[in-house]
This record gives structure tokens, C-alpha cells and sequence, in this order.
């Protein structure tokens, strides 16, 4: 499999960073609304910080990902509905919205609480504001809230996804599962070539 996407399927590269930054993103989501319970101890701050250390690193793999994709070209969309290809691309630009937003919703919220930031203990990162613990409410607030909007996205991404996979039964989903084997394309008489 190449490493740059072709006409019929995305990259390696592509597909790497769709997967790691996905199971990143869910893996510290549900982590990061399960720590907010733990009672205060030494346990919970190195808690904290490991979340806060694999959002940084969901944020730079972000960054990569969006630089590989300046770099490398898109599949052609699938034939389908207008209205299907306007959804999901209006889909995918709220997704990179939120993507992005939530580390860094994370990184302000943290910065407003007067904490230091560290990305797993090697360096420390500046804060993005001066301290106010006023405000820092609603940074949080916003933090969570992001997650729960991108899981809504989500919802309807993986759940467009399935539908041209189990009923459609064309490559949408194919040509971005890691071992997927993207289907010959159907004549317009439905019949493989």
C-alpha cells in the first residue's frame, strides 16, 4: 500500500492519522470524563497530566495530518447525491473544527487554572492566557461541551460510513479501513466490468 492516496483509496499515511487521531481522541475523551471523579490525591494529578500530555499529542498529530493532506491529493468522492457529498464534506470540515478545538479548549482551560502544562514530563509549554479562576469555569464547561459535540458528529460520521458499507455497499468506508480491499467499481448497469 502506498503511502499517498490514489483514485481509488486513501494513503497509509492518510489512514494513520484518521485511526490514531480517532482512537486518541475517544480513548482520551472517556478517560478525561472519568478522571473528573477521582478525589484529590497524587494518583490524580498524574492522571491529569498523562491526559493532558495525549491531547497535546492528538493536537501535533492534528497538525500532521492536515500538512500531509496539503500535501497529498483526495480520492475522488464516491458517486452519490449531491446532498450526500455536501454532508459529508460539511461533516469532515466540523470534525477537523473540533478536532482541533478540543485540545486547545483544553490547553486555555488549563492555562485560566494557573497549571503548568508538560507534554509527559520533557518540556513545558506556555500558557495561552494569564490566570482567572473566574472564567476558568466556563473553560471547562467548554471543554467538555466540545467533546460531547464532536461525539454527536461522530455519531452521524460512523453511522454514514456503515450505511454506504451495509447498504450501499460501495467504498466510502473501504478505502479508509487500514487492511480494507476497495471493491471494482459497478457499470451503470450494476454489473461489474
Amino acid at each position: 500500500m502506498s503511502l499517498r492516496s490514489n483514485d481509488r483509496q486513501w494513503g497509509s499515511m492518510v489512514k494513520f492519522f484518521h485511526w490514531i487521531v480517532a482512537l486518541g481522541i475517544l480513548g482520551n475523551g472517556v478517560w478525561g470524563l472519568l478522571m473528573t471523579d477521582m478525589s484529590p490525591s497524587m494518583s490524580k494529578i498524574s492522571v491529569y497530566a498523562l491526559h493532558k500530555s495525549i491531547g497535546l499529542t492528538i493536537l501535533a498529530l492534528f497538525v500532521l495530518r492536515v500538512a500531509w493532506r496539503l500535501f497529498d491529493r483526495a480520492p475522488p468522492d464516491e458517486p452519490g447525491p449531491l446532498w450526500q457529498r455536501i454532508a459529508a464534506h460539511t461533516t469532515h470540515v466540523l470534525l477537523y473544527a473540533f478536532v482541533l478545538a478540543l485540545p486547545l479548549s483544553g490547553w486555555w482551560y488549563n492555562s485560566l487554572h494557573g497549571y503548568p502544562l508538560q507534554w509527559f514530563k520533557l518540556f513545558n509549554l506556555p500558557a495561552l492566557t494569564a490566570k482567572n479562576d473566574e472564567l476558568s469555569q466556563t473553560a471547562h464547561a467548554i471543554h467538555e461541551y466540545l467533546f460531547y459535540f464532536l461525539l454527536l458528529v461522530l455519531v452521524g460520521h460512523v453511522g454514514a460510513a456503515l450505511k454506504h458499507h451495509v447498504f450501499d455497499q460501495d467504498n466510502v468506508l473501504r478505502r479508509m479501513l487500514p487492511f480494507g480491499r476497495v471493491r471494482q467499481s459497478k457499470s451503470p448497469s450494476g454489473e461489474l466490468p
